[in-house]
């Protein structure tokens, strides 16, 4: 398979993405962008709750000792959102609130004391006319506070490696086919 359907790779932010605009300042801002092969789904809330449900075993561990470390400091774990996922009333992807979604795009996040952040899987077309279709997904973040800004600069390492790995991981496994192919 060609090297553009295998590697995610940095990008700037869409401007076609809705969370371009939703803070006024953010603390971090990034996005990753991986080839869509043909015959792949283009739906943007099938292929998010894809990436998420086929992470690296690896995040997992990461996931719960940012946990046990963040708990102390009365932010919101990952089992404390897993709890929310069980609310019909709740619209979530996983752990996380849905904010919105189009034929292209779902925005999901979380808003806590330290900082908000969201996140946007977006179905594009590629780069050059007949470079195909990508998977860009982006997030901002915005610090209400130090605590939030300290997290920021501790986290933001782990988190490129996150979204990259578990855009690896998604064209490894193979990328839900679209309706009909």
């Amino acid at each position: 398979m060609p090297s553009e359907f295998m590697r995610a790779r940095p990008v700037a932010l869409p401007s076609q993405s809705v969370i371009t605009r939703v803070y006024r300042s953010v603390n971090l801002a990034d996005a990753f962008a991986i080839g869509l092969p043909s015959g792949a789904s283009g739906d943007p809330d099938l292929l998010a709750r894809f990436i998420f449900a086929h992470q690296p075993s690896w995040i997992g561990k990461l996931t719960n000792l940012r946990d046990r470390i963040v708990a102390c400091f009365g932010l919101k774990t990952a089992e404390h959102l897993a709890t929310l996922a069980g609310d019909a009333k709740a619209k979530r992807l996983g752990i996380f609130r849905v904010y919105g979604t189009s034929d292209t795009e779902i925005v999901v996040g979380e808003d806590d004391k330290h900082l908000d952040f969201r996140v946007s899987v977006l179905c594009a077309a590629g780069p050059a006319p007949d470079s195909g279709r990508q998977l860009i997904v982006s997030t901002v973040v915005h610090c209400h506070n130090l605590l939030g800004r300290a997290y920021i600069l501790v986290i933001a390492p782990f988190h490129r490696q996150v979204v990259k790995a578990s855009l690896r991981r998604a064209a490894q496994i193979g990328w839900p086919r679209a309706a009909g192919t």
